[in-house]
């Protein structure tokens, strides 16, 4: 029976050990950031099954593709998470994703939906929430729409009423209001 040992990394030395393709890295960056990104993930496609699909593409695409990742555009953690918030998305918008989801009957989407009161990712435990609601309204609604639904600038400006233009302002806005509040 093997056991798997927890290693403790920085982010930096977790970034070099990617960079050097070493095994334990990968098994590192899974342990530090699957569940957190699970809870993205979920929230976009909701079916569990899918989530977890499109968690192991989200690690298999992050492993493929370190070598593109720049500290200097931004933390890790963001990086990882708008490869998984795009596959997501993708995946949502796929045809056999959409097929699966109209033969699917109301009673599972209802069960489901009440097992994900207790599983889904909860921001208030890190404060988010708050953060949220000290936020104009206008913006917390684009930040809904695109962080949270995963609807794209575009269908967010369709959706709302206002220019695309408009939509990218108040969401940068809103990003730059939080990292305020963060730091």
């Amino acid at each position: 029976m093997s056991r798997r040992t927890k290693i403790s990394l920085t982010e930096e030395e977790l970034i070099l050990a990617l960079r050097q393709r070493e095994k334990f890295a990968a098994e590192a960056l899974y342990d530090m950031y699957s569940s957190s990104l699970y809870g993205v993930i979920v929230r976009i496609v909701i079916d569990t099954a899918v989530a977890e699909d499109v968690l192991q593409e989200s690690f298999v695409k992050i492993w493929q593709s370190f070598s593109s990742y720049s500290a200097e555009k931004g933390r890790l953690f963001t990086w990882m998470v708008n490869i998984a918030r795009n596959l997501s998305i993708d995946k949502i918008r796929s045809k056999d994703f959409k097929n699966q989801s109209k033969n699917q009957e109301l009673e599972n989407n209802v069960t489901f939906i009440d097992e994900q009161k207790n599983t889904v990712y909860k921001p208030e435990l890190l404060g988010i929430k708050d953060l949220v609601e000290k936020l104009k309204p206008e913006q917390k609604s684009i930040l809904d729409l695109v962080y949270f639904k995963g609807y794209t600038h575009v269908e967010a400006a369709d959706e709302l009423g206002v220019p695309l233009g408009t939509i990218k302002t108040r969401l940068r806005m809103a990003i730059q209001q939080l990292r305020k509040s963060f730091n």
